[in-house]
């Protein structure tokens, strides 16, 4: 009776927060500087050409909603994932480390001009991909070297450690470039979905896949771990399996969405604890509701930068921010 409920109520959140995303990819392309038509868009009857519509549709605008979409589901899985494995609400896709090496590798990408591509993608997502995922190694390694098994603790203070070591390295970066290239820098660490075309968003599938293959099998590892290592056991959680799954897909999941916006921050905090309120703490409702909610709430966010200042646009990441920051403050007073 209550894998029925379950499924009836996880239907029911698919369908309504399907929905939402669903709204807002049709809607959102259609917003912004230069106001188009949707029938205008799909007039077969008008080469595409000479359809500006239809250019501005798929060229400069569609690519950018789907990326933010793939982006904002990535980022809020991660921060469920993070919270659980962590038994920490406060904890983020910022917490390991993994976005400061992406953004460290993206940084040194700038700085020393490397102009390259692979796989359709350029040097600079290329070289944040790289260095998140060794940002990865680096802290798993730190966390299983004095001991058999994971230590989440060794791991927190890793994550931390290495966040602060890639920030300096930043730091020292920016120093040793020029003006134009430190430009670039800052507003590629602002968080941008400045996406050119679909190359980036395929690129990055394979990565989500993954790490969305990984997610599928962890809500009830998740809803124990949230517990205590020891009860999650004592349930029969393969618990140093659980959690090497749980750190590799969030982190591929992390490290994906950095390569294509940059640090978009907040996210992970946010969406995750906005879908507890609304459908409990579940973990078969909560990552499939985050990763829909967050993609919807990214998309909005993005469509709120190029539309706050028109013609001008901020990036989105400062949006998450003036948003996720006073949201930040109410989650520590209330856990207070």
């Amino acid at each position: 009776m209550r894998v029925a409920s379950i499924r009836a109520r996880l239907a029911i959140t698919v369908a309504a927060f399907g929905g939402l995303l669903v709204a807002a990819l049709l809607v959102a392309p259609l917003l912004g500087s230069t106001s188009i038509s949707l029938a205008r868009v799909f007039d077969g009857r008008v080469a595409f050409a000479d359809n500006v519509d239809a250019q501005i549709f798929f060229v400069a605008r569609l690519p950018r909603v789907l990326a933010a979409a793939l982006v904002g589901g990535a980022l809020a899985s991660a921060g469920v994932v993070f919270q659980a494995l962590f038994r920490n609400p406060l904890a983020s896709p910022d917490t390991l480390g993994v976005s400061s090496g992406a953004a460290f590798g993206a940084v040194a990408a700038i700085t020393f001009h490397l102009d390259f591509t692979f796989g359709g993608l350029s040097s600079i997502p290329l070289a944040s991909l790289a260095g998140g995922l060794g940002a990865l190694g680096i802290v798993y390694a730190l966390a299983t070297a004095r001991r058999r098994g994971l230590s989440t603790t060794v791991l927190l203070l890793a994550g931390v450690t290495m966040t602060a070591f890639f920030s300096a390295l930043i730091m020292f970066m920016q120093y040793l470039a020029d003006f134009t290239d430190t430009y670039r820098m800052v507003r590629w660490l602002m968080g941008m979905l400045d996406v050119g075309g679909y190359a980036p968003i395929v690129a990055a599938l394979p990565l989500l896949a993954a790490a969305y293959g990984i997610f599928s099998t962890l809500p009830r590892a998740l809803d124990l771990l949230s517990l205590g290592a020891d009860a999650a056991s004592a349930r029969g959680v393969d618990v140093l399996g659980a959690e090497r799954r749980a750190l590799v897909g969030a982190s591929l999941a992390t490290g994906a969405a950095v390569s294509i916006a940059g640090p978009v921050g907040f996210v992970g905090i946010i969406v995750p604890h906005l879908v507890r309120l609304l459908v409990g703490a579940d973990h078969r409702l909560v990552l499939p509701a985050s990763v829909l909610f967050g993609a919807s709430f990214l998309v909005v966010c993005d469509l709120v930068a190029r539309t706050m200042f028109s013609p001008l646009e901020v990036p989105v990441g400062v949006v998450t921010a003036i948003i996720g920051g006073p949201f930040f403050l109410w989650l520590l007073i209330r856990r207070g």
